[in-house]
């Protein structure tokens, strides 16, 4: 069975990497620049991530942004498609 707790961790940094690009979630899904599926497979994306704890403390250390994710984030893409639409 699926852990939900690793879900909603994964959840969270997700929401919090989208954050620090300066990514509004919520703005881009009620813009369509952003589907609940594209949403789930990011999560699900990041749930595979071998570095979750580095994101945390990658995401400690950039609170007042960053122009891009770390080198090992599965969802780079995703982001930069949203920091450009």
């Amino acid at each position: 069975m699926f852990n939900l707790s690793k879900l909603d961790r994964h959840e969270k940094l997700v929401d919090r990497m989208a954050e620090t690009q300066g990514i509004d979630i919520g703005e881009e899904m009620m813009r369509g620049h952003l589907s609940a599926n594209d949403l789930r497979s990011a999560v699900f994306s990041c749930t595979a991530c071998t570095h979750a704890d580095d994101c945390v403390h990658w995401l400690e250390d950039h609170k007042d942004g960053a122009s891009q994710t770390p080198d090992y984030c599965r969802n780079a893409g995703l982001f930069r498609a949203l920091r450009e639409a």
